[in-house]
């Protein structure tokens, strides 16, 4: 499975930004997708996940209301909406995809495939 997530750019606080993940390769052994975000110095951090197959979705409290995520697969695409960006959201996002069971996964050991990473900067 490969992964290329684009989209990411400079944003003004307020405004709102998709994101897209296009997903090739085997995809017929994806189970879910999540959108990380890595801030430098910091953690990577979990911010949406979607079952590939359901289209069931999951969003934490820290960007509920604001992120949305989103699939088409027939363009084996997976989107993240961002809406009313914050400063705090500046980071690297990455997609990724895993092959296990479930789509509640927040913690990025659990994806087994990467994205290379588009960069967001929210400037206040």
């Amino acid at each position: 499975v490969q992964l290329q997530a684009f989209g990411g750019g400079l944003v003004q606080a307020g405004n709102s930004l998709t994101l897209s993940c296009a997903a090739s390769g085997r995809t017929s052994i994806i189970v879910a997708v999540g959108w990380f975000r890595q801030a430098p110095g910091k953690e990577r951090e979990f911010v949406a996940s979607i079952d590939w197959s359901t289209g069931r979705t999951y969003v934490p409290d820290s960007v509920k209301g604001r992120f949305t995520i989103s699939r088409d697969n027939a363009k084996n695409t997976i989107y993240l909406q961002m809406n009313s960006l914050k400063a705090e959201d500046t980071a690297v996002y990455y997609c990724a995809a895993r092959s296990s069971s479930y789509f509640i996964r927040t913690h990025y050991r659990k994806y087994n495939y990467w994205g290379q990473g588009t960069e967001v900067t929210v400037s206040s």
